[in-house]
């Protein structure tokens, strides 16, 4: 057990973040798993005021750690003059309240503390939506005499009804018609990027999403590959709502780059079952993009954790699902580890695997680039001559295909070997004949 006091010069809300050891199958080390709860209580503003690794042999019902142990926590909530207390892992109701009465002070638990980011961090509307749905679902779960007012309520006509009774009943169903009317939203949100992914077949670029562990650096690479500004920071799940730009592929070709929601351990599932529609793009996608902070001594983990995420997304029927792993943050490797590192990556490229790159830097983004475009590359070649005066034709190629090969011959004829897909070769044919 290792208890560590920070002080902050800030007046936040004071907190304690408590991490239970032992209470999950992830092969992460505790502090690494103590750390990202401290990580994700500073995202939420909160002030760190004391964190501790405790290890949990037998659950108890009633309070998860057994009195001996919620009483010498006690001590330290009130010594750090805490005024919240983070559980990194899932309480129940019952766990929740008690502990909130043994230390008198909030108690958030992970799935509470997470849900809270996603809610201050959702920008769109379909965000928006996605974290209430997720939220309310979370809550419904709760409602167990622990709201303010309830006590002020009679319960029922009869005499079994207890204090309260009938505005839990009330909030329940408030609560239950927000989220009919919520998921009936999020349909809609399904449907209509449905048409989108339906017009966009119609101008056939291939899709390539990112996905990675929260702080990865996914927004920080697709910023790179994309030249745009979209917020990228060391922080915790900085990012939320999903983002597409179009990007130029070496030698011409275009392709759809989708930036998304960062994964995580013990990831809500409220949270997977709400965001469906927005990660449904992951499904979706012809090349998945799989971002690892390859400096961190959790990556192995942090990577069994997004590939479990990954799992429970549906791919297209009958499409294999392309998956190449993005090393990133090559930058804060040195000697050894940089030189092992980079020749790992370098085998695993040559069979479509993994690309070593610095999206901080550059490093290895256009190495990444090309892999890219070879993976995502299985259009059929064209072989088609242009007049001199089909200038447009030859940019329309240029524009919508991958130009392979070129020549120009003495009459001044251009002959091109372009890879398109079926759908766009059709375009060509109507446009230029």
């Amino acid at each position: 057990m290792t208890t560590k006091h920070i002080d902050h010069a800030v007046p936040l809300i004071r907190a304690v973040v408590i991490h239970p050891d032992g209470r999950s199958d992830s092969p992460r080390l505790a502090e690494e798993r103590l750390e990202e709860a401290v990580g994700l209580a500073r995202a939420l503003d909160l002030d760190v005021r004391a964190e501790e690794i405790v290890r949990v042999r037998k659950v108890a019902p009633a309070t998860l750690f057994g009195s001996g142990k919620v009483d010498e926590l006690a001590a330290l909530v009130r010594a750090a003059e805490a005024e919240a207390v983070v559980v990194d892992d899932q309480l129940t109701p019952v766990q929740q309240r008690n502990l909130e009465k043994a230390w008198d002070c909030k108690v958030i638990d992970r799935t509470g503390l997470i849900l809270e980011i996603f809610g201050r961090r959702a920008r769109t509307k379909e965000g928006r939506l996605q974290v209430e749905l997720a939220r309310l679902d979370y809550e419904r779960s709760r409602l167990v005499r622990t709201w303010t007012h309830l006590e002020r309520q009679r319960g029922g006509t009869g005499s079994t009804g207890g204090p309260g009774e009938t505005q839990i009943e009330l909030d329940r169903r408030l609560i239950a018609d927000r989220i009919v009317k919520l998921k009936a939203e999020l349909e809609e949100v399904r449907r209509t990027r449905g048409l989108h992914r339906k017009a966009r077949q119609k101008v056939p670029f291939p899709t390539v999403a990112l996905v990675g562990y929260t702080n990865a650096g996914k927004s920080t690479l697709f910023n790179r590959l994309t030249g745009s500004e979209v917020f990228a920071k060391d922080l915790l799940f900085a990012t939320l709502d999903t983002t597409q730009r179009t990007i130029r592929l070496p030698q011409g070709r275009p392709a759809i780059v989708a930036d998304t929601v960062g994964f995580i351990s013990d990831l809500p599932h409220e949270l997977v079952e709400s965001f469906r529609a927005t990660l449904e793009e992951v499904g979706e996608a012809d090349l998945i993009l799989h971002v690892r902070d390859i400096a961190s001594p959790d990556s192995d983990a942090q990577a069994k954790d997004v590939e479990a995420v990954l799992e429970q997304i549906p791919a297209v029927e009958g499409r294999t699902r392309r998956v190449l792993e993005v090393w990133n943050k090559i930058d804060l490797l040195d000697g050894e580890a940089r030189e092992a590192t980079l020749a790992q990556a370098e085998r695993l490229r040559t069979q479509g695997q993994a690309v070593a790159v610095s999206a901080w830097t550059g490093e290895g983004v256009e190495t990444l680039r090309e892999t890219i475009a070879s993976l995502i590359d299985d259009d059929p070649e064209t072989e088609l001559t242009l007049e001199p005066s089909e200038g447009e034709a030859l940019a329309w190629l240029y524009e919508n295909g991958r130009v392979t090969g070129r020549e120009t011959d003495d009459a001044g004829r251009t002959h091109v070997k372009v890879r398109l897909h079926p759908a766009a070769l059709g375009r060509f044919e109507r446009m230029f004949g």
